[in-house]
């Protein structure tokens, strides 16, 4: 038996072939092993639609997001620009117009 790499979305290690692309049976994701880029050591942060974030992109958020102690929510579709990725739970570090510095979740931004 072939020994196969993990999945590079889920980290999974029952990945398999099929004609020239792997595919993960547990997240659907497929890709090509000779296009996979490697990846670098540090901090890796992934928007909801699964693109890779660095710092200094910019975001919008994809949904209203309520904030503790603010009067109103952040609402969907705000940009935020020039993130910083940083480790934890709430991985990216920012500042959004109108509230402040915060720390939001990469689940709920996509790249734009």
């Amino acid at each position: 038996m072939e020994n196969l790499p993990n999945c590079p979305k889920c980290n999974s290690e029952y990945t398999y072939e099929d004609g020239v692309l792997l595919v993960c049976p547990e997240c659907a994701h497929e890709w090509d092993p000779k296009e996979v880029e490697e990846v670098e050591e540090g901090i890796v942060a992934i928007d909801a639609n699964g693109n890779r974030l660095a710092d200094g992109d910019t975001v919008s958020i994809i949904k209203d997001l309520k904030v503790k102690g603010a009067p109103k929510d952040i609402k969907q579709g705000t940009r935020v620009k020039g993130i910083r990725i940083c480790e934890g739970d709430h991985n990216i570090d920012c500042k959004v117009d109108g509230f402040g510095a915060m720390k939001l979740k990469s689940e709920f931004v996509k790249k734009i």
